[in-house]
């Protein structure tokens, strides 16, 4: 019988799971990995480098946080000339790493990617151009319209966008084109299923290119002790033949600067602050990077302008999360409680509960 699971199934199964785990920066996800299942993966991200043109000529920086930087780049040391993972630094840190290390290739998250350009023209007054590099390799991440193009021209650069595996960072398909599908590096690998049925995924009316909207899941065929899982993905694509990038999260978790949040942990959190009433959680993306305002409302005013209280909150976000997210406190109290929202300003995040999206 088919398993299907999600982030928080696989956070579960950390207990007891064997091998090199693989494990998100706040341990909702654990995916465990044996000695085949590691080449298998290199394998497979090896491949995504190639269809984004990098050969043994080129040097590879990745700027990806763990788990994803450590397999991107041994993936790129055997497909390369060298490789180095410089992490997601900050971009001046990066420049410097690029010039160092004469990188050609820069594999990085579309906001990254997008961020530096920016950093490039305003702050350092640098052109991009004089950096040499011949490719850039973006994943990880919703990217904004146009990313790919305008990378492409800034830098003369050929830019792929790589869809990797939320769970581990493995490269599950790619594309040289933000309106062209997804191409599968392997078959089996990666489909569609409909939000809130356990059906087999690409099956069904619930699933196509004249349906609303699918979930993108994994499906690890071969995998040491997965094989037999569906792996929820969270993250939703829209209408469109074969298999669409995704362009929406949905779920217990959000993505924010390539870091999936986990909400219920936001929650119960809180819960054990005494006066929080209610929260909501605002995600926007004005400029290149994503920014996250998290605004607690309390129910008694004697909290509204205490700094100890604020601090606790600061201090309890930080303990569950490396992004950095802004508290603010409302003005207004609630004497009674109130729902915990969030308030996705990029249109990303459908809701958290999969049966209420249709």
């Amino acid at each position: 019988m088919t398993r299907w699971l999600t982030r928080d199934d696989l956070g579960a199964a950390g207990r007891t799971a064997e091998g090199l785990l693989l494990v998100s920066p706040d341990v909702s996800s654990v995916f465990p990995m044996s000695q085949d299942d590691r080449t298998a993966a290199a394998g497979l991200t090896a491949a995504a480098l190639r269809a984004a043109g990098v050969s043994e000529r080129d040097r590879v920086a990745v700027a990806l946080s763990e788990p994803a930087g450590a397999l991107w780049t041994a993936a790129a040391a055997d497909v390369a000339q060298a490789a180095a993972d410089v992490g997601p630094r900050g971009r001046m840190r990066l420049h410097h790493a690029l010039s160092a290390l004469r990188a050609t290739t820069l594999v990085a998250t579309p906001t990254g990617a997008m961020d530096f350009l920016a950093r490039l023209h305003l702050e350092f007054l640098l052109d991009p151009l004089d950096l040499g590099i011949r490719n850039i390799v973006l994943t990880g991440e919703i990217a904004s319209k146009r990313t790919l193009g305008h990378l492409a021209g800034e830098f003369a650069a050929r830019v792929t966008e790589v869809y990797s595996s939320p769970f581990g960072g493995t490269a599950l398909a790619w594309r040289a084109a933000e309106e062209d599908p997804l191409i599968p590096l392997a078959d089996g690998m990666l489909g569609l299923a409909a939000l809130a049925k356990d059906t087999e995924p690409d099956a069904g009316p619930d699933v196509g290119p004249d349906a609303g909207p699918a979930e993108l899941v994994v499906t690890p065929r071969g995998h040491s002790t997965l094989g037999d899982a569906v792996l929820r993905t969270g993250q939703v694509a829209g209408a469109g033949d074969g298999i669409p990038a995704p362009a929406h999260t949905v779920g217990e978790h959000v993505l924010v600067r390539g870091v999936w949040l986990a909400l219920p942990r936001v929650e119960k959190a809180l819960s054990k602050i005494d006066g929080v009433a209610g929260w909501d959680l605002r995600i926007s993306r004005q400029g290149t990077l994503d920014a996250a305002v998290l605004t607690v409302t309390f129910n008694r005013e004697s909290l509204v302008g205490n700094p100890m209280w604020r601090s606790r909150i600061q201090q309890a976000i930080q303990a569950l999360t490396p992004i950095s997210i802004t508290v603010e406190i409302a003005q207004e109290v609630a004497e009674l409680p109130r729902p915990a929202t969030v308030t996705d300003l990029r249109g990303h995040h459908l809701g958290r509960d999969r049966a209420l999206i249709s």
